[in-house]
């Protein structure tokens, strides 16, 4: 309308909510990409994998979500997840500004409806050993949810 004053209102979310719309989105791109996700999957080592997905050859992917720059300075235990996975992926939202994350890893942006790879991460095999003892934890992960 010709001379009216619309209000404009910006919604500023939580981390907690930006996490787990990033989540979902990066939930949702796995399944788009032929891969089974699981979320807050528990590692060997003690960590915990945010999205963990497992590909129609086997192949392992982690996703670390982060919520903004402030988790992502504040937890730099990403190399953690690395002997655990074929391959690494940090997840975050379309505002997260990008050069603060290392060049090394994959890179996914994501929100509540999807996402895009924007950057293919490494591909490093997992040993056999260690790939049955993963495949076999996450399938009992999944059984044991669908209850």
């Amino acid at each position: 309308m010709i001379g009216s004053m619309e209000t404009l209102t910006i919604v500023t979310l939580s981390r907690p909510e930006t996490t787990g719309l990033v989540t979902r989105g990066a939930a949702r791109l796995m399944i788009d990409l032929g891969y089974a996700p699981l979320l807050e999957v528990g590692l060997p080592n003690g960590r915990r994998a945010d999205v963990m997905a497992l590909g129609p050859r086997g192949e392992i992917i982690i996703c670390e979500v982060k919520s903004g720059p402030e988790d992502y300075l504040a937890d730099r235990k990403w190399g953690d997840y690395l002997p655990f996975c074929d391959r690494f992926y940090f997840a975050v939202a379309p505002e997260f500004p990008q050069t603060l994350l290392p060049e090394e890893p994959g890179l996914i942006v994501a929100d509540a409806f999807g996402g895009a790879v924007l950057r293919q991460a490494p591909h490093a095999s997992l040993a056999g050993a260690r790939r049955k003892a993963l495949t076999l934890a996450f399938a009992r992960l999944a059984a044991g949810r669908a209850f």
